[in-house]
């Protein structure tokens, strides 16, 4: 069996653009006609940039190979250029390349790629979700914690165990910093509010985005701590592992992270420093599933948990949602409330969810079709952002706006 050709889809994500501007589709075919579909996870380029790389990526290392030869793939890619070192953006190509080659395999095997992946150990997934308010004119408002409650209350009904949520302010292009008084008053208030709204029926997880230096972060953290969240995310930007673990060391929360980094290499120093007890890689950025896998395995020996982290497009779901099934580490899947919507629309059919679970396909290979009808609708991606953004300016400590970039 051989690699034969590469499409690439950039599918732009109607407003309110949930799950990011765009998310990047790969289409792979085997001389024999079976067909693998993979995304990849990538905010540091624009599309019209990245496009290219891909096709670079797949003619110099996969075209004309066998899609079993995962490690080969990895190997060569890893390597390239005499690098050999984490890299977001070849590792997210090679995820989104590698996700397909697994979908292939599975349909040639004909079974889902959790059963290649040491067999099924969950047979459902809890799952979380970001907490999406509304106001009175039916705009999404991160910034009041009374409409946080109530979609809290709403989440909980859908069948919700634990619910994200983040007031502590903007991240910018100079994070981390030290939180004021007000926006730390806040963040209490979010998490007093919530959790006197649904009481003992969900956890919540606090879910930063590296605004912090560790100072700001314990301090924050001692005022949280008797609201009890399962976890504190990402308290400091990515890339200083002793700078987290003294925030791990800091409080009693369970400290959360990995959405911004990818290999086994990255997260070995997680795990070896104490940074963080929960593991949130996305195997569309990360390194694709065997990657993870080993991740997930390295965290297993060290008791730590995986919940794996998830704000793109239907595809990174369903490649992730098979590896967490494989899983026995596993803690806890990321989704987009129930994954209506665009989620929906693109695949012949909808991810499953039932009452606050994530339920495994046992299809061969992901076990999902893209409806490419609905996909070239809204192809290319015209836009100039990025699928996400951190704020240009510091964070101001008079200002109280909501986290976003």
């Amino acid at each position: 069996m051989k690699i034969a050709s590469l499409k690439t889809h950039v599918v732009a994500v109607p407003p309110p653009h949930v799950g990011g501007m765009y998310w990047i589709f790969v289409e792979l075919e085997t001389a024999c006609g079976i067909k693998g579909v993979g995304e990849l996870y990538d905010s540091a380029f624009h599309p019209s940039g990245l496009v290219p790389l891909i096709e670079d990526v797949f003619e110099r290392y996969l075209l004309g190979h066998d899609p079993h030869r995962i490690e080969r793939f990895w190997r060569a890619a890893y390597s390239s250029g005499f690098t050999q070192r984490p890299d977001p953006t070849m590792m997210g190509i090679v995820s989104g390349l590698e996700i397909a080659c697994w979908d292939i395999i599975g349909k040639a095997a004909g079974r889902p790629v959790a059963d290649l992946l040491g067999g099924t150990v969950h047979e459902r997934l809890r799952a979380y979700t970001y907490l999406y308010p509304k106001n009175a004119a039916g705009e999404y408002d991160y910034n009041d914690p009374d409409l946080a409650a109530e979609e809290a209350v709403r989440m909980v009904e859908m069948g919700f165990t634990a619910v994200k949520f983040d007031p502590a302010g903007p991240y910018t292009n100079y994070s981390g910093h030290q939180l004021s008084l007000g926006v730390m008053d806040r963040c209490e208030e979010f998490c007093r509010k919530i959790r006197d709204a649904i009481g003992n029926r969900a956890e919540i997880l606090f879910g930063t985005h590296g605004q912090m230096v560790p100072s700001s972060a314990i301090r924050l953290a001692k005022r949280l701590e008797k609201y009890d969240p399962l976890w504190f995310e990402e308290p400091v930007p990515p890339g200083q592992e002793a700078a987290m673990a003294e925030v791990a060391r800091g409080t009693s929360i369970p400290v959360s992270t990995g959405e911004r980094l990818t290999t086994k290499y990255e997260f070995q120093r997680v795990l070896q420093t104490g940074a963080a007890s929960i593991l949130q890689m996305n195997v569309a950025r990360v390194g694709g599933l065997l990657e993870a896998k080993k991740i997930a395995g390295m965290a297993e020996a060290f008791y730590a948990q995986i919940a794996p982290h998830l704000y793109n497009g239907p595809v990174g779901a369903a490649a992730s949602i098979q590896l967490s099934a494989a899983t026995p580490n596993f803690l806890i899947h990321e989704a987009i409330i129930d994954f209506g919507g665009f989620h929906a629309e693109v695949l012949k059919s909808k991810l499953q969810f039932d009452d606050g679970y994530l339920i495994p396909s046992r299809e061969p290979g992901l076990g999902i079709e893209l409806d490419l009808e609905v996909v070239q609708r809204h192809s290319p991606y015209t836009g100039d952002r990025l699928h996400l953004q951190m704020a240009a300016e510091p964070a101001d400590v008079k200002a109280f706006i909501p986290a976003k970039g």
